[in-house]
């Protein structure tokens, strides 16, 4: 994964940030926000270093979620959660066999998993849980489960906003890089040759 940070309100002298510094970032447009003298850039912190060089920046900023500002997208779109992108978790990735104490308060974290990926009758009556008209204060999982993650923080629709992946949705493993667009360019040139069948680890 690469790691990125996000530089908000970087200001420039009125500059507009066009396709050849995005080329220089090696950002695509869908990672920039903004027009005029102010933008949001979705950055590694190799490419926020990039900036500093460049003269007609004036001033950069990084900016983070603050830890109370819940995003309700994110998973699992529950007030008891007030998570967003920077602030999220801890979680715990289920396991199959594994026993667990079951509450109001983590159901919202499991309830999918319960309901719809292992088939139960899921209910909450007078803030008890009821699994296939059985009071239950406990559930084994009968499958693994897997966190999936983009390889950009911020242009990522990953876990954070769908949650656990059940083991039988996962198709196939990846090895190799088939094909890689870059997509502030055009016709062939837009094709990253040096990519082409790179393996993936």
């Amino acid at each position: 994964m690469r790691p990125s940070a996000r530089c908000g309100f970087c200001c420039t002298n009125g500059t507009a940030i066009n396709d050849n510094i995005l080329e220089k970032l090696d950002i695509t447009r869908s990672e920039i926000e903004g027009s005029d003298s102010r933008y949001i850039l979705s950055l590694t912190a190799e490419q926020a270093k990039k900036l500093d060089g460049m003269k007609f920046i004036q001033s950069k900023e990084r900016v983070t979620w603050p830890a109370e500002n819940s995003d309700p997208a994110i998973f699992p779109s529950d007030p008891k959660f007030t998570w967003n992108l920077d602030n999220f978790g801890p979680i715990w990735i289920p396991k199959k066999g594994v026993t667990i104490s079951l509450t109001t308060a983590n159901l919202p974290l499991f309830k999918r998993i319960i309901a719809v990926y292992e088939e139960n009758d899921l209910k909450v009556k007078d803030n008890t849980i009821y699994i296939n008209g059985t009071a239950a204060s406990t559930y084994t999982f009968k499958m693994n489960y897997y966190w999936m993650m983009g390889d950009n923080r911020y242009n990522s629709a990953d876990s954070r906003y769908w949650g656990f992946v059940p083991e039988d949705h996962v198709v196939g493993k990846a090895s190799f890089v088939w094909l890689s667009l870059d997509k502030n360019k055009s016709f062939l040139s837009k094709i990253r040759w040096e990519r082409f069948f790179m393996s993936v680890k």
